[in-house]
């Protein structure tokens, strides 16, 4: 199978993650994707790719030349916000920038969506308009799949390797059962980006807010002194966050406060923010912050709130410790590609983020995908291939040293 051919087999696959679950992984579907893809390293000649008790394929190629030791890492599952079940995909065959229509509702097309402007001239892959694609994550999978499948059968020099697809991405607990003595490497790389010249390793630093309101709820007509209206109490909290730092008013390195959800009436309320900032002091001070109007609240409402923020991850530049062999050695294969390498502040963060600090230093690479997680989604036929290039070259057997 080629390289879109493994894609297309892997959206087939329902996987995705579940944020409310306690189980490991979250999803039991994402398993069946896990043993498919044990079955297919072990076809490819990965005689001892398992599936562990956690939900992660762990896959290991000896070296056969002297060289660094190096992981590819993508994950199995999809995000939550739209369906990921009867996904079914279409290849638009050289894009020309134009109207995309992906049913009779829904459309797309360069000028409103400037992410498909990179892939003007591409074969690519969208979405029927009724489910997200997958590529993100399925399409570092595939790659993965492919140049591993490439390397061994040409029996090129290299290092060793080590695979892992990791389970629950989405729900911000792929590495929390990682086993970094399984995956002995002197440096991995997650492909989970969009733009394939990127060469990701400036993340945000990252927490989670949850804010639950305990109410009074009285008669209005008697309710003077007495009433705690905790849906009032929720937009009085929401309204004292700068207004400015929401996602929607910034860009580059700035940070924000997200508001992921809402509910309430007057007996009970409930918000749920993401905090994001690069800058590690600004983002403990936006922490700070949301302490202060916590206390605040409770002071003119009777102690009626509870605040829990929950570290996620930190940025994965501060982790590296001026160690830039992996940002250097993609760098390279991207050049010996014919493509010129970039990296720049994302707006997001990766697993590799939470794998670099717990010690194993993990960049982030593209796999020309664009739109995650929702109905726009798309991939480049043509970006694919050429990632597929680059981890080839990448893989190839060259002297070690910092």
């Amino acid at each position: 199978m080629s390289v879109i051919d493994k894609f297309l087999h892997y959206v087939s696959f329902d996987t995705q993650s579940d944020e409310h679950s306690t189980t490991t992984p979250s999803t039991l579907k994402q398993l069946v994707l896990a043993q498919e893809l044990v079955k297919e390293l072990k076809e490819i000649g990965v005689s001892n790719a398992a599936l562990d008790p956690n939900g992660i394929v762990y896959g290991e190629i000896e070296a056969n030349a002297a060289g660094d030791a190096i992981g590819l890492i993508a994950h199995m599952d999809t995000a939550s916000e739209m369906p990921g079940k009867d996904v079914r995909p279409r290849i638009v065959e050289h894009y020309d920038g134009g109207n995309i229509q992906l049913n009779e509702q829904y459309a797309m097309d360069a000028d409103a969506f400037p992410e498909l402007q990179a892939v003007i001239g591409d074969d690519i892959i969208v979405t029927d308009g009724n489910t997200l694609l997958g590529a993100d994550d399925k399409a570092g999978i595939a790659i993965i799949m492919e140049a591993i499948e490439g390397i061994i059968k040409s029996n090129s020099p290299h290092g060793k390797i080590m695979i892992a697809f990791t389970p629950d991405e989405e729900v911000g607990r792929g590495t929390e059962n990682f086993d970094l003595d399984r995956f002995k490497v002197d440096y991995a790389y997650t492909l989970d980006g969009s733009e394939i010249q990127n060469v990701d390793y400036q993340t945000f630093n990252a927490a989670s807010a949850v804010i639950n309101i305990s109410g009074r709820a009285i008669h209005p007509g008697s309710a003077k002194g007495q009433m705690i209206n905790a849906a009032a109490v929720a937009v009085d909290f929401a309204s004292r966050l700068p207004q400015w730092e929401r996602p929607e008013f910034t860009e580059g390195e700035e940070g924000f406060f997200h508001l992921l959800e809402m509910s309430g009436e007057c007996d009970h309320a409930h918000l749920a923010y993401i905090i994001r900032d690069h800058n590690r002091q600004r983002f403990e001070e936006k922490k700070q912050l949301m302490k202060k109007i916590a206390e605040t609240v409770n002071c003119l409402y009777n102690n009626c709130l509870t605040l829990e923020i929950r570290d996620q991850y930190y940025n994965l530049a501060d982790a590296m410790n001026g160690d830039t062999r992996a940002v250097e050695r993609a760098k390279d294969s991207l050049k010996a590609c014919g493509i010129e390498p970039d990296s720049l502040p994302i707006r997001g963060g990766t697993d590799g983020a939470m794998l670099t600090w717990k010690g194993l230093i993990t960049p982030n690479l593209g796999t020309g995908g664009g739109n995650f997680h929702g109905r726009y989604e798309f991939v480049s036929i043509n970006k694919m291939n050429k990632m597929v290039e680059v981890i080839t070259d990448m893989l190839k057997a060259k002297s070690a040293g910092k």
